[in-house]
This record gives C-alpha cells, sequence and structure tokens, in this order.
C-alpha cells in the first residue's frame, strides 16, 4: 500500500502564481536508492551514525521484508525508514530507525508519513511489537513509551530515556526480558555495498 501527501499550494513571490509543491510517494526501496540513501544519513547523522549502539543490532543484516521505505518527490529520494528484526529478550519485534528527511524537504510531515506507512505494514504484517531509540515527544504520540522497555537492555551505551517500545499486539513486550539482540537475514551484500559507496564518493 502506498500513501500520498496531498498537493500543497502556496503564491509564489513572483506574480503570485500557484506553486504546486511535488508529490510525495511512501514507496518500497530499491537498489537504486542506496547512494542517495547513505548520502541522505550522513547529512542528517553524520559519521557518528556507525558508532551508535542501535547500529550494533543492524550491521550485517538485511531489513525486514517490505520494511525499509523511502520517501520520494519527483523521483528523488527524500527520506527513509527502515525497520529490523530483532529479538527482545526472547520476543520477536522489529527496530525502528533510522528515520531521515532530507533538511531542504522537512517541516512537510514526510517523517510522519514514513512512521504511518511503516507501523501499518508491520501490523499487516503481522508483527507484534516494535523498539526504538529516539526522541519522547516526537515517538509518543505514535504509541511508543518507556514503559515496554523496562525490562530491556541493548548492546551498549543509550540514553535510557530514548530506548522506547510500541506493542502492536497488547502485551506483546510484558514479558520481554534482558539483551535485544540481532535476528533476521544477513546482508552479504554488505560489505560490497559500502565499498563501492566508498570508492564512489
Amino acid at each position: 500500500m502506498t500513501f500520498l501527501l496531498n498537493d500543497m499550494q502556496t503564491l509564489s513571490p513572483i506574480g503570485f502564481q500557484p506553486f504546486v509543491a511535488p508529490e510525495i510517494e511512501i514507496v518500497d526501496e530499491g537498489q537504486c536508492d542506496i547512494f542517495a540513501r547513505e548520502s541522505l544519513l550522513d547529512a542528517a547523522f553524520g559519521p557518528a551514525r556507525f558508532d551508535k549502539t542501535a547500529q550494533r543490532l543492524r550491521d550485517g543484516r538485511l531489513p525486514a521484508p517490505g520494511l525499509a521505505l523511502a520517501a520520494k518527490a519527483a523521483g528523488a529520494l527524500v527520506g527513509t525508514l527502515r525497520l529490523w528484526p530483532v529479538d527482545a529478550g526472547g520476543v520477536q519485534a522489529l527496530l525502528l530507525g533510522p528515520l531521515a528527511v532530507a533538511k531542504t524537504c522537512r517541516s512537510r510531515g514526510i517523517g510522519r508519513k514514513l512512521m504511518a506507512e511503516g507501523l501499518f505494514r508491520a501490523f499487516a504484517a503481522g508483527h507484534k511489537a516494535i523498539l526504538l531509540v529516539g526522541d519522547a515527544p516526537y515517538y509518543e504520540p505514535f504509541g511508543f513509551a518507556r514503559r515496554h522497555t523496562l525490562g530491556l537492555a541493548l548492546p551498549g551505551p543509550v540514553d535510557e530515556a530514548r530506548f522506547l517500545g510500541l506493542e502492536l499486539e497488547t502485551g506483546a513486550l510484558t514479558n520481554a526480558s534482558g539483551l535485544v539482540k540481532a535476528a533476521g537475514a544477513f546482508d552479504f551484500s554488505a560489505h560490497r555495498v559500502e565499498t563501492e559507496f566508498l570508492y564512489a564518493a
């Protein structure tokens, strides 16, 4: 399923002619989006993004099927969101992130559109819980809360106030306890793609 952000009309400073902003599509990420996605993430988070604790759960893994999303405007990638399989203390769950939107396209609701599509797809696919590390004021309106992760620990340092969970099925995280571990399919092409990206930079 694809969500569309309705056209937004504003007045142009020259002649006050209507200007129609490009339509935003939320679609499946494709191979052609790899370099644009990595560039967007570099601009949003810098090289320190590879040192984050959550990245340890993504290294060498593939996102959950159907849960690598791209936001596009006129064919150009302007936002990204991926969800990853994890073992949350014995409970199968997803790890959400990173979520990023191009600087030139922020404050247009693209992040919220990506979140809505990601959560809908996760629920429709039968996933029962989602974890993330992020700003509570942004994610709490989607239903994420610290109370769902009190029994869990991540494989590295993290601001505990930013470690949040969402139950897509009531009670899914009630008995979740212990270390969150990477799960899901291995990405055997990851090293090759990273090497190609470095040579292309």
